[in-house]
C-alpha cells in the first residue's frame, strides 16, 4: 500500500518539474574535483582506518595535490561527509525535476531510488564483506561523528526547501516540509543501517524500497 492520497497537495511551485540549470563547464570541472577527492578518502578510511590516511595519501589516490585537497576540504572528516551533502542536493534537485501532477510520496521515492541507482553504479551497491566492514568501522570513528552530524543536517534541509517548493509552501512557516523530510532522512538513515548489517549483502535500493513500502504501511 502507498500513501499517495495523504501527501497530495493543489499548490505547486513553478519550478517543480524543471532541472536546475547546468553549471558551466568550470563549475562542472570542480565538482568532478571535489567527487574525485571526496571518494579517495572515503575509499581510503575503509580501506586503512581514519588515523592511517594522510592528505598527501588523499591527493595522491584522487590524482591532486595535498593544496588543493586543502582548497576544498578543511579535513578528512569533512571530505568524507561531503558525500552525504552532495547526494542530499541531488536528491533534492531530482524531487525538484519530477512532474508536477505526480504525487508527492511517489515524487520523493523516486528522486531517492534514481540518486541511489546513480552512486551504486560508481560504488558498492552490493558491497563484498571487507568493504562493508571498513564502512561500518570508518562510520563509528568519534573523529567524524562531528561532520556526519552536519551532513545529516544539511540532508534534511535540502529536503525541507525541495519539498516547500514542491507544495508551494513556506519552510520557515510551514511544518508540513520539514516533517516530511525528517520522515524520508529517517527511512534512508534507518536502510543504510540496515544495509551495513545484512549478510549475505542485500543491494541498498532494495532496502530503500522496503523502506519507504514500509512507512507507507504506518502512516495514515
Amino acid at each position: 500500500m502507498r500513501i499517495t492520497h495523504s501527501l497530495r497537495v493543489t499548490q505547486v511551485s513553478p519550478r517543480v518539474g524543471v532541472m536546475p540549470e547546468r553549471p558551466s563547464l568550470r563549475e562542472r570541472r570542480r565538482q568532478e574535483t571535489r567527487r574525485a577527492i571526496s571518494w579517495a578518502a572515503v575509499k581510503l578510511v575503509v580501506e586503512r582506518g581514519l588515523g592511517n590516511v594522510t592528505i598527501d595519501d588523499i591527493a595522491d589516490e584522487a590524482g591532486v595535490s595535498p593544496r588543493t585537497v586543502n582548497n576544498y576540504f578543511s579535513s578528512k572528516a569533512e571530505a568524507i561527509a561531503a558525500r552525504q551533502h552532495d547526494r542530499a542536493h541531488d536528491i533534492a534537485d531530482r524531487l525538484r525535476a519530477r512532474p508536477a501532477g505526480e504525487p508527492l510520496w511517489e515524487a520523493l521515492q523516486q528522486a531517492v531510488f534514481a540518486q541511489c541507482r546513480d552512486s551504486a553504479a560508481d560504488e558498492h551497491g552490493t558491497p563484498d564483506p571487507q568493504w562493508k566492514e571498513g564502512v561500518r568501522l570508518m562510520v563509528t570513528e568519534p573523529a567524524l561523528h562531528g561532520e556526519l552530524l552536519k551532513a545529516g543536517a544539511a540532508t534534511e534541509q535540502a529536503l525541507t526547501q525541495a519539498i516547500a517548493d514542491r507544495i508551494g509552501a513556506d519552510a520557515e512557516r510551514d511544518l508540513r516540509p520539514l516533517l516530511i523530510a525528517a520522515t524520508v532522512g529517517g527511512a534512508l538513515r534507518t536502510a543504510v543501517q540496515h544495509w551495513l548489517r545484512t549478510d549475505p549483502p542485500i543491494p541498498l535500493e532494495t532496502l530503500l524500497h522496503q523502506a519507504f513500502d514500509q512507512l507507507a504501511e504506518v502512516l495514515p
